[in-house]
């Protein structure tokens, strides 16, 4: 089945598009709270780069979940904001961050007992 037969099948597939990646749920959190600058938004997620902030901010206005307002100020000012579709989506996440909430303990110590013991190191004797 194509990508598109799928939309048709189901939702989450539509979802999925405009929220999947490591920054965008972070970036529906972020602007969740109201209005954002670019740097802003950047300073709140740490470890993010100007590219892929760009790239998935762009990627979120394309799918009309973000506005992007320019000012006509000298220098320019924008500001990210969440379109009323973004906000109804901001609240379908909602129950997620909560599930997350929850169950953070286990999901920590499960990812613990896990995770991949550390390579053992062995010296190395010249001969």
């Amino acid at each position: 089945m194509s990508s598109d037969a799928d939309h048709d099948v189901c939702g989450m597939s539509l979802a999925i598009d405009v929220v999947g990646g490591k920054w965008r749920l972070h970036l529906m959190w972020v602007l969740g709270s109201g209005p954002q600058r670019f740097g802003q938004i950047r300073r709140m997620l740490d470890g993010v780069s100007e590219k892929v902030l760009a790239e998935n901010l762009r990627h979120l206005e394309s799918t009309g979940v973000v506005h992007r307002e320019i000012y006509p100020e000298i220098p320019p000012r924008v500001e990210y904001s969440l379109t009323d579709l973004g906000e109804t989506l901001r609240l379908a996440l909602v129950p997620l961050e909560a599930w997350g909430d929850a169950h953070r303990a286990e999901l920590a110590a499960n990812t613990r007992t896990q995770a991949p013991a550390a390579p053992v190191r062995t010296a190395s004797v010249a001969m």
